[in-house]
């Protein structure tokens, strides 16, 4: 397990970059097909990365919270042949076993992650309704996967964003597994 921290490709204010990807639900999904919602949140992750399974909880907790105002993406671009617990049919089991209510789509291509500039998982990144980007950086203050959070970092960003208020510190370093990638 390699642990990595989030790094500065996509600067506050850069637009989401497209995609077209497939959700576990077995639809297809695009930056468009979130246009309804006030604020979009792109969190790079997969199914084995012990960062992720103790952030699973948090990040439903985000999509309880704000559901009908906030699109709570999760997108998992690990290299499922080398990774097999990654693959779309694994990719549909922990949903269901984890009891995920936000969008989880797949990036087999690993271009998503490319153009996001996501390295590890969890990789948050959180858009405006403009789809600009407002703030890059970890879900919460636990930084390792047997941590208490004390302080949520996401939600708090959010309840600002959707409240008309300035987010100061647009970037905040994730830290996880580095995604996988291909060869």
């Amino acid at each position: 397990m390699v642990v990595m921290e989030s790094q500065v490709v996509l600067k506050a204010g850069d637009i989401a970059p497209e995609f077209d990807l497939v959700g576990t639900d077995d639809k297809k999904y695009s930056i468009s097909s979130f246009k309804d919602y006030e604020a979009l949140l792109v969190i790079f992750m997969c199914n084995h990365c012990p960062y992720v399974k103790a952030k699973v909880n948090a990040i439903s907790e985000i999509q309880d919270q704000f559901k009908g105002k906030v699109a709570v993406v999760g997108i998992n671009s690990n290299d499922s042949t080398a990774y097999p617990d990654d693959s779309f049919d694994n990719m549909k089991k922990f949903a269901g076993e984890k009891k995920i209510s936000f969008f989880y789509l797949v990036d087999d291509t690993q271009q998503t992650a490319k153009k996001y500039g996501a390295v590890c998982t969890p990789d948050p990144f959180l858009f405006n309704k403009e789809r600009k980007l407002v703030f890059h950086g970890r879900i919460d203050n636990a930084m390792k996967p047997e941590d208490q959070a004390t302080e949520k970092t996401m939600i708090s960003n959010i309840e600002k964003l959707l409240g008309g208020q300035k987010i100061v510190k647009d970037f905040d370093p994730s830290i996880g597994c580095s995604i996988k990638w291909k060869n």
